[in-house]
Parts: C-alpha cells; sequence; structure tokens
C-alpha cells in the first residue's frame, strides 16, 4: 500500500512539474536559429534553376518539392488532411483594350488615348467585353466604411454604371488624424477595395483618378496593366459578379472628364473630403472595348503543422509567400532570371527556420502551430486569398496570423519595424519581445503607402484574423538610422523586382534576420502557451468582421 502511495504521489509531482514546464519560457528555442540554417535555404530557393519560382513553371515544380521535402524534414505534420498542398484554381486573363475611349458631352465628343490617358482591364472572362455610350456618375471617394459613419455610394444609382473616384481616403492630405487615419492609409484607400465595392454596388465599371503622391507611385506603375496578363482566383463555382472594367486614368484626363461635364474640379474634390458629400452623374457617355483571352491552371499553397498539447483546436499561423516574377524583361547585363532572393526567398527560409526552432522546444507549445508557404503574391495576394476564403482552419478558432514578406539582410537593426501600426494587440506582443532583448519597435517610414495592405497578411486581416506584419529595421546597431536609410533605398533602386535580386555574400548580413526570426518566434510562442486572444484595436477597420463572428 506505501509503496502504492509512494508511486501515486511520484506520478502527480512529474505530472504537476510537466505542467508548469508548459508555460512561456522566452529562452525555449532560441538556441536552434543560425545564420547558416536561413542562408542554405536562400541560397537554394534563389538559384538559377529555381528559375524564379513563377506559379505554372517548372520553377514551382522544383520549389513544391523542396519545400515538402524540408517540412518532411523538420517533422512537421501535413497540414491538409494527408497531404502538405493546397491546391489553388486560378485564371489567366489578358485583357487587350482598344486604343481608345470615345466620352461624349453635351458640349461634344472627344477621345481619351489609351495608355497615356487611362488604363483598364478586367476580371472578366467573357471574349468581348464593351462599353457603349455608358453613364459616368462621380462618387467622391468610393468609400462604404460604417465606423466613420462614410458612404459615398449614398442616394447614388450606379447599377450598369461607370463609376469615376477619387485614390486613397478623404483622411489623407487633411492633417486631421481622426478622419479616417489622416494620413496613413486605411484598407478603404486601397484601389482593390474600391474595385471590390464598386462591384457590390452593381457598377458596370470602375475608374479611379490616379494622383502620385497619395497614391504613393506614379502612374508608370500604373501603366504597367497595359493590356498585360493577370492572374485571379479561378471563381467559377460561385460565380461572383465582377465590373465589367476597372482601371485608371491619369489627373489632367479626370480634370478634362469634369471641364466637359461643367463641374468644378477644385470645389467638388474639396466637398468630397467632407461628411455628407453627396456624388453626381456628370452627364458624360463612354465607349470602348476589350478582347479579353483566359487560361484556367491550378498552383499550389504547402502547409504544415505542429499539433498543440492542450488545445489544439485554437491555431496560430505563420504565412509567408514562396513565389516570384519567374523569368522576364532581360536587365542590363541580359540577365532574365528573376530570383527574388530577397522577396522571397529570404521570408521562405525565415519561416522554416521559425518551425525548426519551435520543433526544438522542450515544452511542447499548447496551440497548434500553422506554416503556411503561398501561391502567387506577386500576382495579388491569391494563394492566402484563396486559404482565407477557403480555410483548413476555421477564421474562428485561428488567434493570429505572423507574416514574413523579406527578412533584414544588412546586420543588426537596433529597431524592427510595425506595418499598419495600431491595429491590433500583436504590436504589443512584438514590442515586449523587443524590449526584452534591447531592442524597440518602430512605426513605418511611409505610412501613405499603404503596405499593411500589400502582402498576404493583408487576406486575414480582411477576415477578421489579427495579423502582425513588421518591416526591416533602419536604426542600424552600428552605423545608425542614416546608413540603416539608405540600404533600404539602395535596394528598392537596385535590386526590387529585378533580375539583381540574389544572393551576394558580399552585400548580405543575415545576423539581423536571425534577430529578427526570433522575435517573431516568441510573438508566436508566447500566444501559443496562452488561453487569452489577441484582438484588434479600436479604430482598425477589421475589428467589426472579427467581433461579428467570434460573438456568436
Amino acid at each position: 500500500m506505501k509503496k502504492l502511495l509512494f508511486t501515486l504521489v511520484i506520478l502527480a509531482l512529474v505530472i504537476s512539474c510537466a505542467e508548469k514546464e508548459a508555460t512561456f519560457n522566452r529562452e525555449d528555442g532560441l538556441s536552434s536559429f543560425s545564420v547558416t540554417g536561413i542562408e542554405n535555404h536562400i541560397k537554394i530557393l534563389s538559384a538559377d534553376e529555381f528559375t524564379g519560382r513563377k506559379p505554372f513553371t517548372e520553377g514551382e515544380r522544383k520549389t513544391l518539392a523542396y519545400l515538402e521535402d524540408q517540412y518532411r524534414a523538420l517533422g512537421l505534420e501535413p497540414g491538409n488532411g494527408e497531404s502538405f498542398l493546397q491546391e489553388v484554381p486560378m485564371v489567366e486573363i489578358t485583357s487587350t483594350a482598344a486604343p481608345s475611349m470615345e466620352v461624349k458631352s453635351k458640349k461634344g465628343s472627344f477621345t481619351l488615348e489609351g495608355l497615356k490617358d487611362y488604363v483598364i482591364w478586367t476580371e472578366r472572362t467573357q471574349e468581348t467585353i464593351e462599353l457603349k455610350e455608358e453613364d459616368l456618375i462621380f462618387a467622391g471617394f468610393g468609400i462604404v466604411a460604417p465606423e466613420y459613419n462614410w458612404n459615398d455610394y449614398a442616394g447614388l444609382d450606379v447599377k450598369d454604371k461607370i463609376v469615376l473616384v477619387m485614390v486613397n481616403d478623404p483622411g489623407f492630405g487633411s492633417e486631421n488624424s481622426s478622419l479616417f487615419k489622416g494620413n496613413t492609409m486605411t484598407y478603404y484607400g486601397r484601389w482593390t477595395y474600391k474595385f471590390e465595392e464598386a462591384a457590390r454596388q452593381g457598377a458596370k465599371g470602375l475608374l479611379i483618378v490616379h494622383d502620385d503622391v497619395p497614391a504613393g507611385y506614379g502612374f508608370w506603375v500604373v501603366q504597367n496593366s497595359w493590356n498585360a496578363s493577370k492572374l485571379y482566383l479561378d471563381t467559377r463555382d460561385k460565380n461572383p459578379y465582377f465590373c465589367a472594367t476597372v482601371g485608371w486614368v491619369s489627373n489632367p484626363t479626370a480634370k478634362k472628364l469634369f471641364e466637359a461635364a461643367g463641374i468644378d474640379w477644385a470645389t467638388t474634390v474639396s466637398a468630397a473630403r467632407q461628411p455628407g458629400f453627396k456624388g453626381m452623374p456628370m452627364n458624360l457617355k463612354l465607349s470602348t472595348t476589350l478582347s479579353v483571352k483566359s487560361r484556367y491552371d491550378k498552383t499550389y499553397n504547402v502547409i504544415g503543422k505542429i499539433t498543440g498539447a492542450k488545445q489544439p483546436d485554437e491555431y496560430i499561423i505563420y504565412s509567408t509567400h514562396w513565389d516570384h516574377l519567374g523569368i522576364g524583361k532581360a536587365d542590363e547585363k541580359g540577365d532574365t532570371i528573376y530570383n527574388g532572393a530577397l522577396d522571397n526567398a529570404s521570408g521562405t527560409a525565415g519561416m522554416l527556420e521559425i518551425a525548426k526552432a519551435f520543433k526544438s522546444m522542450k515544452a511542447k507549445p499548447n496551440r497548434t502551430l500553422i506554416f503556411l508557404a503561398v501561391t502567387a503574391e506577386e500576382q495579388g495576394l491569391w494563394g492566402s486569398e484563396y486559404y482565407a476564403q477557403n480555410p483548413i482552419y476555421p477564421r474562428e478558432k485561428t488567434v493570429a496570423n505572423i507574416n514574413i514578406d523579406g527578412i533584414n539582410p544588412y546586420g543588426k537593426m537596433k529597431d524592427i519595424v510595425v506595418v499598419g501600426i495600431g491595429q491590433s494587440d500583436l504590436e504589443d506582443y512584438l514590442n515586449e519581445e523587443a524590449k526584452a532583448v534591447g531592442r524597440y519597435t518602430s512605426p513605418e517610414p511611409n505610412p501613405v503607402a499603404g503596405y499593411y495592405f500589400r502582402s498576404d497578411h493583408f487576406c486575414f486581416a480582411k477576415v477578421g484574423i489579427p495579423a502582425l506584419y513588421t518591416g526591416t529595421g533602419i536604426d542600424h546597431f552600428e552605423k545608425g538610422a542614416e546608413y540603416g536609410k539608405q540600404l533600404q533605398d539602395e535596394y528598392v533602386a537596385k535590386y526590387y523586382h529585378k533580375p539583381s535580386d540574389e544572393y551576394d555574400t558580399s552585400r548580405w548580413n543575415l545576423e539581423g534576420a536571425v534577430e529578427d526570426a526570433k522575435l517573431l518566434f516568441n510573438v508566436g510562442k508566447k500566444l501559443s502557451f496562452e488561453t487569452t486572444w489577441p484582438q484588434w484595436k479600436e479604430g482598425s477597420e477589421f475589428k467589426a468582421v472579427r467581433d461579428a463572428y467570434m460573438k456568436k
């Protein structure tokens, strides 16, 4: 009897110690990180043999095989039933627009020149798109935002009409941080939102007025969409409504349209920034055509997991995109392979290193960790969009998303950038982990550019899942912020989306990448041992989405 009692006491102590051990330990797993571990993945994924990792190419096949092999080697479980792959059906649409657009007004007719004055395309697959004397309606910024008590479509009938809207949102340039978010772009300022909202309103088409400063880029960027192919999700099973045509007009062209309509440009644009603005028909008729070719194909997300010990049905998703641009226009050296070493072989390498760290931990996480390498980010965030709309793990059971799109190649930085600061509690987790190692978080240097809406975490945010996205800091440990900013500017000018984005030991220093990866690891690790859930902050445009289904 005494022996049995002794055994039970020992067993109870073992269980008690195990339970005590299964808590957040900042150091657990950190020793597994190494420069070599990250470097080896980057070298392989950005090698010429992977031909730029574009979907539907041999480069995709090699990338998927490599990732599956690495997931298995790490001991990750398949994340989609018995498979590491999630099929993503897509369609490639090539729109060829007529060279001009005719505009009819009460004062007469005139012609706009395609590419120079406007750029249009379509998400529809029918062979011919025709605009035949379609009514043009001005709808301010084209925004419906209940949390800001704002509705540019109130009282407007835009069904089967063409809508003209301003870029960005009303807060930009107002110096009023309480008007939307002032100069920080909100979701409502993104061109993708404006296309989606116009479709929800039943419009036949949407044209956005381009302006370099509030857009964050020149009209030449928009012009790259002229008669170019684009990838979209294959939504034939859902048959959603898309505008027949979408696109942009240049600022001078918009002013010309207003003049033809007899509407004062400056007064109307100023009024559109005020609450209660009412849009108006412009009494202009637009006519043009597009011819369309479409091709259906499939690409793949790669998903692995570590099942949680105590809360296995609660999920933390690390995401990164494996794809890049493939083979394209030759640079001055004749190189045609867009290797994408930083964008995003580095992010993929960082996520693999984080997965390795989780597998090395002494205490198994309580919540389940998901490692999601998505496809077609460069084509429009389509892999993450497909997952968000077709989740393997329910959104109401998904605690958070931590996204990695590029990691620090410049050496150790004192800061790490929070992209979209003020969105969710996740930035507070990051701030705490940074402070613990003598670092700090900083806001993104160019909030008007809307980077929070330009990587895969955005697709999780849209369905209400709190999402963290960080950028490389600029406060270099040895040479300061001016030097760090110079390095980032140099990357954008010389390497971003160019064949020159290759791994180069002479200019890469991955010590900072390791330190940033450790921070993101510890954020996820802390979440994995908690029972609480991070929330969207007040004022976030994604809070209402989450609240709606979490309260059910």
